[in-house]
């Protein structure tokens, strides 16, 4: 027998002697290219045309294949099939509605696709004319909504998701998706949260749910009212909220558990190796090779619930019982429209997964330390644009996270201790940590501990000026918290202050060329006025007297650096240039740390000239300063 083939819509047999034959299907999408009505010669075309297998490829190449005046010819017939598709949607037969489904996505996106530099109407007057539209959408939205609210069939769910989400996608601006007016005005958000809400559902579509609402959520938000804005920051439905935090903490596992699959892999490999031979010389290029698609449509979501929903707060300190999302489907689920792009699930071999691990030691985790995790790892390379926009993302998170009350008091708690296993950036000047040794601490340590990693590891030519001012606000605002509510956290605060030291050495260093991009005195201003909240307000947060001792000494050991700073300041306020009121408020920020300064130091100096000591350690410094007598008094009796 002759083997039959199938490819491009062509039936055709192995023998050269027989013409090759069309599928049926692609006999009547060319019938339907055609200026006539199909419907004309054949009564039940329409009827047929739902019962054929799609053939996707055929329909949108057809589409794509025609210029404009040709499509115009045939826009009667694209309004027919876009309103018999939206009729099919109603039918019993589950053959039908899955057939109108992936017509309908391949219609939308081959209309799109040729209509790139014409407006939104012009888009909607093809699909389905402007007198029928508002009448199509409604139609189209409330079956829509009734397949994805009903019992039946999760394929048939898993493809209204799809439709919708090409249907938001299409467009590289969504603002700009006029067909999105008439899904703000026939919501599905109840459907939505039934989906993240009831388990069984969550497990099959919760990733796609979350992201289509993310994308909604973003429908012209600063120049109208949307609904999807409006909805979402009202949920107060405990099952729908955890429901929305599991999906987004499954997602960013997975993203964890990818990279640091493919971070033991490139350690045990011929290059870690030969570094190792050769003395890591070239530990950062190596590092650079581990990479993995970042997932900035689960970030986007997780940014929306944590700034429009305060209710969502409380989902990031919950534990996660559930972790495998999705489960394998039973039967095999038809085909579908390739996904959009960012919107990449995960791996189906992890959704069906029963358990993720969380951390080295399988401790208990939640949503706040996987994306914690995420974002230790996204935030170490910035150079690729792409991933500076997610760390970008990150730490606006982070920004509001660490402004609200709720949170904070969570982040705070001493009952609420975690062994955070955070990302390192390889550098050839220390060691990786050992993950084990880590302590359980409060996780604002946590925090103040990614925003430490970032301080240390960004200060480069092309310098993230925006992250830095983002990373220092962070713990500017975390401080403000400690002060107003006088938390005295353990933490290694010396490892901040030298930090945001060796920052403000690196502003100065390259001040010619991060000023000729950047006004470098808004971030050295907010780095003295962490110092000055430190030295004024620091017996209200800082856990120990001897904390303060290490802060006086600290400024006092570097006292150069600040000398530096005013040096150069004062030359810029002093001068009539651009950068002269900039300028002018460093220097008066400065006025503590230099009265500090300016105490010590000549005690320093005469105690080592008595004693014959070119260089103090720590203990003698202290020693021969009173420090442990408290800084304040010493500042006062100063002032």
């Amino acid at each position: 027998m002759a083997q039959v083939e199938k490819r491009g819509g062509l039936l055709r047999k192995s023998s050269a002697y027989k013409k090759p034959l069309k599928e049926k299907v692609v006999l009547m999408y060319d019938e339907i290219f055609m200026t006539e009505d199909p419907s004309k010669c054949s009564p039940r075309f329409w009827e047929e045309l739902f019962l054929m297998k799609v053939n996707l490829e055929y329909l949108e190449g057809k589409l794509e294949s025609l210029d404009g005046e040709e499509l115009m010819k045939i826009k009667e017939n694209i309004n027919c099939l876009f309103q018999h598709c939206i009729q099919a949607l109603g039918e019993e037969h589950p053959i039908r509605v899955v057939n109108a489904l992936q017509t309908l996505c391949a219609l939308i996106r081959g209309v799109h696709q040729k209509n790139k530099s014409t407006s939104g109407f012009d888009i909607i007057n093809m699909l389905m004319g402007f007198d029928k539209a508002e009448l199509c959408m409604k139609n189209l939205m409330e079956s829509l909504d009734s397949l994805l609210c009903a019992e039946g069939s999760e394929s048939l769910k898993s493809l209204c998701l799809k439709l919708l989400l090409c249907l938001v996608t299409v467009t590289d601006n969504i603002s700009q998706n006029t067909i999105l007016e008439y899904v703000m005005i026939n919501s599905i958000f109840e459907a939505i949260l039934q989906i993240l809400s009831h388990p069984p559902s969550r497990r099959e579509h919760g990733y796609d749910a979350v992201v289509l609402l993310a994308l909604l959520v973003n429908y012209r938000k600063y120049e109208s009212v949307n609904p999807y804005i409006v909805k979402l920051s009202i949920v107060d439905d405990e099952a729908t909220l955890n429901g929305m935090g599991l999906v987004i903490a499954q997602a960013l596992s997975e993203y964890n558990r990818q990279y640091k699959d493919k971070e033991e892999e490139h350690q045990g490999g011929f290059f870690s190796a030969l570094t190792n031979m050769v003395g890591s010389m070239f530990i950062a290029d190596a590092h650079e090779k581990i990479s993995v698609q970042t997932n900035e449509a689960i970030l986007l979501a997780l940014y929306e619930a944590v700034h429009l929903n305060r209710n969502f707060i409380t989902v990031l300190a919950q534990s996660h019982p559930e972790m495998g999302l999705v489960t394998t489907p039973v039967g095999p689920a038809p085909a579908t429209p390739a996904t959009p792009l960012g919107t990449t699930p995960p791996s189906a071999d992890v959704i069906s997964s029963v358990e993720l691990p969380l951390d080295a030691d399988v401790q208990t985790s939640n949503l706040l330390i996987t994306f914690l995790k995420y974002s230790s790892i996204v935030m170490q390379d910035t150079k690729d644009e792409h991933r500076l926009h997610s760390g970008k993302l990150c730490l606006i998170i982070l920004t509001c996270i660490a402004e609200d009350q709720y949170a904070n008091a969570f982040l705070h708690d001493d009952n609420m201790n975690f062994r955070v296993n955070l990302h390192r950036m390889p550098m050839r000047h220390r060691k990786k940590a050992a993950d084990k040794n880590l302590p359980c601490r409060p996780l604002v340590c946590a925090v103040l501990d990614l925003m430490v990693e970032f301080i240390v590891t960004h200060m480069m030519k092309e310098f993230p000026m925006d992250l830095y001012v983002r990373c220092i606000q962070v713990v500017h605002k975390l401080l403000c918290y400690q002060k107003k509510c006088r938390v005295r956290l353990h933490y290694t605060w010396r490892e901040l202050w030298s930090a945001l030291i060796n920052l403000l050495k690196f502003l100065m260093s390259n001040e010619t060329v991060l000023l000729a991009k950047h006004n470098i005195f808004t971030l050295a201003l907010m780095i003295v006025n962490l110092f000055n909240m430190f030295i004024t307000y620091g017996d209200t947060f800082l856990p120990t007297p001897s904390s303060y001792d290490e802060l006086y000494y600290e400024i006092i050991r570097m006292h150069q650096s600040f000398d530096n700073l005013y040096s150069m300041v004062l030359r810029l306020s002093t001068n009539a240039g651009q950068w002269k009121e900039a300028a002018s408020k460093v220097t008066h920020a400065l006025v503590n740390i230099r009265a500090i300064i300016n105490h010590f130091n000549p005690k320093i100096e005469s105690y080592a000239a008595v004693n014959h000591i070119s260089q103090l350690s720590e203990e003698q410094a202290s020693h021969c300063c009173g420090l442990s007598r408290c800084g304040a008094q010493a500042l006062d009796a100063q002032a």
